[in-house]
């Protein structure tokens, strides 16, 4: 007996004090970079490979949770999903067309939305001119905070747009307690903030950026939304592979996640939608930057066309779909000269895989084609990218007119994906990639077998729309169209 009491005494003791250990603070290790948690502190992070960004943290509670979760009085009872109103959710324009294109119709008063794009395309641009128009058209004041950029730098390039309103409000901030102050005093409509990397709070360890403090500013910030009504846009950093910067959490925080893109040399720039819960997720928006500031383009085809007095080979004309928009592209093929060893294989704007797999198609299904030893250079016009393998039979065609010096009719649009055996598949969206073709005066198209008028039922009016079930019938249907 006093064995099995000393037993049961050490026993509890150890329980009590494995208790006291659970709930007492234990340090722990977390990246400031990305939030990976190595077991202990190294000098180089073995998720990221960030130097320095290892950081000490203190982790306090038991690490198995044994609680039992009491229910409570909710703050608002649950109603028939018939009698709640829908009106609080209904999008308000932008005045920025395409923007409001890719949102569904426009911002929704307490939705949250993250922009993100490389440094130096356009992002504070474009949102400065939101925001103006806001200020304009919306009823309600718009506030811009800029945690990177002075209000005098701000007013520049706003004086610069002729975006001057006295409903357009200022400010620059990296603090977010200051910027929550504006708030109370600004009480605008909408919220700009750029960027959300800047911004840090002073209840939050970690460094302006990191994934610790960049979770609390969003999840404060969507809170703040939430509770007043407030359409926000966080600006956000990219990383080198076109991601956006931060721990993952930060795109499932906010409601809809934009990417802003655009070749630096290049006029054209792009809002492409990711993530949207008010409207689809694929939509596209165009804009084009000149030395006014920003501008929306409703018809944007003309962009990747260039105009020939005379055809000339080494070029065709294929139909893109970006989002749910049809684009109307040209592709254009240079084939070089004979060279020894392994010859250049260089591509702008395509997908330099499906670029290789089209020219050994044409090598090993074509008779006249020797392509393995010379220099093949292709790229699209306008500086789109287009990389869908609805793509591959206009690559097929340049590249082959190129070769063979056989100039294609100018008022012809190929539209296929090309197989390894030469054939051509079909794709998607063949009627509307049509329709465009059409609408720009494009008579002749060549499109997949099962996606013609007798398949689909959907001829555009004045196009002779004709199937073609691999290259080399796609080659001998542009030999009878040139030649007519």
């Amino acid at each position: 007996m006093t064995t099995s009491r000393s037993t049961s005494t050490r026993g509890g003791a150890a329980g009590a004090s494995r208790g006291r250990a659970a709930r007492e603070p234990r340090p722990a290790y977390e990246c400031d970079a990305c939030g990976h948690q190595p077991p202990k502190w190294v000098g180089r992070c073995p998720e990221c490979g960030e130097w320095g960004s290892v950081v000490e943290c203190t982790v306090t509670g038991p690490t198995v949770s044994g609680r039992v979760v009491s229910s409570r009085m909710p703050a608002e009872p649950a109603r028939p999903i018939a009698t709640i109103s829908a009106a609080p959710a209904r999008a308000r324009p932008t005045g920025v067309s395409e923007l409001d294109r890719v949102l569904g119709g426009g911002l929704v008063p307490g939705a949250v939305v993250l922009l993100a794009g490389e440094p130096g395309v356009g992002k504070s641009t474009l949102l400065l001119d939101v925001a103006q128009q806001w200020a304009v058209g919306a009823g309600s004041p718009s506030l811009v905070v800029s945690g990177e950029e002075s209000v005098s730098q701000v007013r520049l390039r706003a004086e610069r747009m002729g975006t001057l309103h006295d409903q357009l409000y200022l400010a620059a901030e990296s603090d977010l307690g200051a910027v929550l102050g504006h708030l109370d005093a600004v009480k605008p409509g909408l919220l700009v903030l750029d960027s959300v990397q800047t911004i840090s709070t002073t209840g939050t360890d970690g460094v302006p950026g990191g994934v610790t403090q960049v979770r609390a500013v969003t999840a404060a910030l969507v809170a703040v939304a939430k509770e007043r009504g407030i359409a926000t846009v966080l600006v956000g950093h990219v990383t080198k592979d076109g991601q956006v910067a931060g721990p993952r959490v930060l795109e499932h925080l906010v409601d809809v996640v934009l990417h802003f893109e655009g070749d630096k040399h290049s006029s054209l720039r792009l809002v492409r939608g990711v993530k949207n819960r008010f409207g689809a997720a694929d939509e596209v928006g165009c804009f084009e930057m000149h030395e006014g500031g920003i501008s929306s383009l409703a018809d944007p085809s003309g962009l990747f066309l260039t105009r020939y007095s005379e055809p000339v080979p080494g070029t065709c004309v294929t139909v893109a779909m970006e989002g749910r928009r049809a684009l109307v592209t040209e592709v254009q093929a240079l084939i070089g000269a004979t060279v020894a060893g392994s010859p250049r294989r260089t591509v702008s704007g395509l997908d330099g895989a499906r670029l290789a797999m089209v020219l050994a198609v044409l090598q090993r299904r074509t008779e006249r084609l020797t392509l393995h030893d010379r220099e093949v250079f292709a790229a699209t016009v306008g500086g789109i990218r287009v990389v869908e393998p609805a793509a591959d039979l206009a690559v097929a065609l340049a590249v082959a007119s190129g070769g063979l010096n056989l100039a294609i009719a100018p008022n012809l649009v190929a539209i296929g994906e090309v197989g390894l055996t030469g054939e051509v598949r079909r794709v998607g969206a063949v009627p509307r990639r049509l329709a465009e073709a059409a609408r720009l005066g494009f008579r002749v198209a060549l499109v997949p077998p099962g996606c013609g008028p007798g398949s689909t039922g959907v001829s555009p009016e004045n196009m002779r729309v004709t199937e073609v079930t691999d290259v080399r019938s796609a080659l001998q249907a542009v030999a009878r169209a040139s030649a007519e």
